[in-house]
């Protein structure tokens, strides 16, 4: 059961999944609509509606769903942590709800997607699972309020396993443009332009193929393992990052494109080591930035439509608030 699993790595993920030989249903709101296989199960409804019966039949639950950046956690606070906490956590000395139901219906393994946003502001450190977690936004809090509600639920028969995901970016049939290198791909293409906030402001990159086969090696991990895991393709500043997305853009699509250089302040800015997630659960990135923009370019003509609103999360989350 993949909660959220209509979402943007849900919709890349679950066709891998079926491929071996895996039987996946869906509970999601739609949000942003359905581009699963037509023989993928799909519950339309809230999590809060969820029952223990309904989970009995899984092995394991994988959360995806919640608010999952930055700017819908500040746009709407009080709804980010409801959805990426409160989803988990009744209170300050209560269980989650969605962890707490599937280790009642006898559920072996979860699996909970957090994020590096969870470390705030870093210097020159390279942050492992150990680091401290100083995020000062309500998308990192509610993130880490999440994984403390899951992994308290864990035992010798619930392994509970939070993956601490870099910024995600490729292709997916549920394309989003409002990720790093997927938005920079889009201006370059679509305007000839690339801004950058702060080019020395460093963040973790999962490539999306990354992504799926560290869910994948979660998912076929041994029973027992739990705890919090980096998962990560490799770390960037956003003006290497810029400088790669104008290279592939210009060479390989033979488009002219410039530097807008913007020097913001920024207070997120973080690295982070992998290499718990190696020597545990064997995840081996094998997809840097350049890998990302060649699955981008050779799946452009998919989302060439670069003013649709569905593919923008902030824009569809803005249309759903009362």
């Amino acid at each position: 059961m993949i909660a959220g699993g209509a979402g943007y790595i849900g919709s890349a993920l679950i066709p891998r999944l079926q491929e071996r030989g895996y039987i996946v249903d869906v509970i999601d709101m739609l949000w942003f609509g359905n581009h699963l296989p037509d023989n993928v199960k799909v519950m339309q409804k809230d999590i809060f509606d969820l029952h223990e019966d309904e989970l009995k039949e899984y092995d394991e639950v994988i959360f995806l769903a919640g608010l999952s950046n930055d700017p819908m956690a500040e746009f709407s606070p009080a709804k980010n942590f409801v959805y990426n906490a409160s989803s988990f956590v009744y209170n300050a000395s209560s269980p989650s709800y969605l962890a707490y139901i599937a280790k009642r219906a006898g559920v072996r393994k979860f699996i909970y997607a957090s994020s590096c946003s969870v470390y705030g502001y870093t210097v020159n450190e390279l942050y492992d699972e150990t680091a401290p977690t100083v995020s000062n936004y309500p998308y990192g809090i509610s993130k880490l309020q999440g994984e403390e509600g899951v992994l308290k639920m864990a035992d010798k028969k619930f392994s509970v396993i939070c993956f601490r995901k870099g910024t995600v970016s490729g292709y997916s049939p549920r394309m989003r443009l409002d990720l790093i290198v997927n938005t920079m791909f889009k201006t370059a293409v679509h305007a000839g332009i690339i801004n950058i906030n702060n080019p020395s402001i460093w963040r973790p990159i999962l490539s999306i193929e990354d992504a799926i086969s560290g869910y994948i090696r979660a998912i076929e991990s041994a029973d027992g393992i739990t705890g919090v895991f980096n998962l990560s393709s490799g770390n960037y500043t956003v003006g290497e990052v810029a400088d790669l997305v104008k290279e592939a853009v210009e060479t390989k699509m033979n488009k002219p494109v410039k530097l807008n250089m913007k020097n913001i302040q920024d207070f997120r800015n973080y690295k982070v080591s992998c290499e718990k997630a190696v020597t545990t659960l064997s995840f081996k990135p094998k997809h840097d930035v350049s890998a990302i923009l060649d699955n981008l370019i050779a799946n452009v003509d998919n989302f060439n439509d670069f003013d649709n609103p569905n593919y923008y999360n902030i824009l569809v989350f803005k249309n759903l608030a009362p």
